[in-house]
């Protein structure tokens, strides 16, 4: 098998001084290379696109490379906070595909799992790269860079659908590494938050599908539906966490979903612990499909009793959900909040679950999440009009077909005391027409 490996040092030599390079979203960039390349110092012009950086990379100091994120993490943020060329590409997950089509970068590197029977096992990731993987292949001008490591879980797709794999033909520069997957520990609930699952998990019932994120709420829902009573559940969620697989070990989840992706939980990327990989490693009941199937909310909304659970930085009383960015300034990205909200909404039986706290602190200063109205220069990540149930630690707020000043009283209803009266009070002028 060794004589199929390229060396490091030629596939970033592969990289052309001024050239055009996309990356996979997190746990599909491969990290070896990524910082191989912070060791080249003859760059002019590299245009790099990608999301959610999983590490901070020198490359992106270079003040001739140019990265563009479609999802800011911590390590874009920092990188945009001490200078580097980092933009924000406004669009959602499935849009990445027709932004990467139009992008065609010349080349393309991603992350697998090692070699068996000639093929490589995109891991972690199938995102919104899987179908441009494929134009990458057909055409040869352009050039596929594969980092393989054997902590990567050998993971798979759906056959006759997408396979999830690479042949080691179609691959211009394999390369190895020992890079470790991205080590992501659940987050520990606060106090509010654990009170925050509870009302969540009234709203989940035996034979609900799931869709959960990371973060202290979803994990601490994934652990109370775990140790309940309740099962028979099913999994269609664009990412799959540490959380999931607990579900999974309970032996709560069946997978009867209704749709033609029945026997096993359906997801796009799997962020979480070394646990959650180590079990992902050779596992069927998890399968990986291109972000165009998985957060398509036709899909979604054709799932037996679907439930999705998101999160919020802010809510205003007509129900506009910002989740992505801080006073106008990009915080994360839009990934699936929408088509998650949006696609149980297209059922009789599905529930969308938007959870948030009711405060937070800014300049050590406690303001509410749950506004009258969102302050000028605010973005909105989900409109009004898709918010089916808002829950914070004081109770759940079913607003979706509620008129305006409906759900404008029963999002103060569940605000902070401290800020309830006030809140109460521009529900009370809110507009109706």
């Amino acid at each position: 098998m060794s004589g199929v490996f390229s060396s490091m040092e030629s596939a970033v030599q592969a990289i052309r001084p001024s050239d055009t390079l996309a990356v996979p979203l997190g746990p599909g960039i491969p990290g070896a290379f990524m910082h191989a390349l912070g060791d080249r110092k003859d760059f002019v012009d590299l245009r790099v696109s990608g999301a959610l950086l999983p590490d901070l990379y020198a490359v992106f100091m270079d003040p001739a490379v140019h990265f563009q994120s479609g999802f800011f993490g911590p390590a874009e943020r920092f990188l945009r906070d001490s200078g580097a060329d980092i933009d924000f590409i406004p669009a959602d997950f499935r849009r990445f595909e027709p932004v990467l089509a139009h992008l065609k970068p010349r080349v393309m590197a991603v992350a697998g799992a090692s070699p068996v029977d000639g093929y490589v096992s995109l891991s972690l990731h199938a995102g919104a790269t899987a179908n441009e993987i494929v134009s990458v292949i057909r055409d040869s001008e352009r050039v596929l860079i594969v980092e393989v490591s054997p902590h990567f879980p050998h993971t798979y797709g759906v056959p006759g659908r997408y396979e999830h794999r690479i042949a080691i033909s179609d691959i211009d520069f394999l390369v190895e590494s020992d890079r470790q997957p991205l080590d992501l520990a659940d987050a520990v609930a606060t106090a509010e938050e654990i009170i925050i699952a509870q009302h969540a998990v009234r709203f989940i019932h035996d034979g609900c599908t799931l869709q959960t994120g990371i973060g202290g709420i979803p994990s601490q829902i994934a652990t109370q539906l775990a140790l309940g009573s309740g099962g028979d559940y099913g999994i269609h969620s664009e990412m799959f966490t540490t959380g999931l697989m607990r579900v999974h070990q309970s032996g709560k989840v069946t997978n009867k979903k209704g749709t033609e992706f029945d026997g096993f939980s359906l997801t796009t990327f799997a962020a979480g612990t070394p646990e959650l990989y180590e079990w992902l490693d050779g596992n069927h009941d998890v399968r990986f499909m291109p972000v165009s199937v998985v957060n398509s909310p036709e899909l979604i909304s054709r799932n037996r009793n679907m439930v999705s659970i998101n999160g919020a930085m802010a809510v205003d009383l007509s129900g506009q959900v910002i989740a992505d960015s801080i006073n106008g300034k990009q915080f994360s990205g839009i990934g699936g909040h929408e088509d998650f909200v949006a696609g149980p909404g297209l059922s009789a039986n599905g529930r969308s679950l938007i959870c948030l706290p009711s405060t937070t602190t800014v300049n050590g200063q406690l303001v509410s999440r749950i506004l009258g109205r969102l302050p000028e220069g605010s973005i909105v990540t989900t409109p009004r009009h898709q918010v089916d149930v808002v829950i914070t630690e004081y109770g759940a707020a079913e607003i979706g077909g509620l008129s305006i000043a409906q759900r404008a009283h029963e999002l103060a209803r569940i605000s902070h005391p401290m800020f309830r009266d006030q809140i109460s009070s521009t529900a009370d002028v809110w507009p109706t027409d």
